[in-house]
């Protein structure tokens, strides 16, 4: 009987033993997945945040008559070799009068004819420097800006240079304006 005793007395303490160690575990587990979620919401807001200041500095940069504009200091992006480098633009679309919005189109392309004796490289291979946004097609409504970024990756074995880039944009297939910048590859 005494025999029997001790088991059951050892059954009972290995199973609040057990007990004990999975309301531990199930409470480590729910904490860590808060904390994570904390992290992750913390970390979007700060993106929005970013994007929204950034679009509030395009939108400072356009006076009256200005369409487009580039958030890039003194028209040139300095980038290292094996870097990227995003630069932000917005398009106003300064029509009035009407509820219907306007397609635009935009290009970016090297405009530097003397590239291939300044930098040793051909335009086809400068323009392969833009990894994203090197052209696109959006509708605006009237009085409203779109804006992007254009994204260039640098090769670690590009010359140090530097080149003019033009950003060609286009209203219902015409001319709008054009922007132009310069990239400069830094070791």
């Amino acid at each position: 009987m005494q025999k029997l005793r001790k088991n059951n007395k050892a059954a009972i303490e290995l199973s609040i033993g057990t007990i004990v160690v999975v309301v531990l575990a199930m409470s480590m587990l729910i904490l860590g997945l808060v904390l994570v979620k904390n992290i992750m919401t913390g970390s979007i807001n700060n993106v929005d945040q970013i994007n929204e200041k950034v679009k509030g500095e395009i939108n400072k940069l356009f006076v009256e008559d200005k369409t487009v504009v580039l958030y890039l200091k003194n028209g040139e992006a300095q980038i290292k070799q094996g870097g990227s480098w995003g630069i932000a633009f917005g398009i106003k679309n300064l029509e009035t009068g009407t509820t219907q919005g306007s397609s635009f189109t935009y290009d970016v392309e090297v405009s530097d004819s003397k590239i291939e004796d300044k930098c040793g490289i051909t335009k086809e291979d400068a323009e392969l420097w833009i990894t994203t946004g090197k052209s696109d097609e959006f509708q605006i409504a009237p009085g409203k800006t779109q804006t992007g970024i254009v994204r260039f990756n640098i090769p670690t074995e590009a010359p140090l240079c530097t080149i003019r880039f033009h950003m060609n944009v286009q209203k219902d297939a015409k001319a709008y304006q054009t922007e132009i910048f310069d990239i400069t590859t830094i070791a």
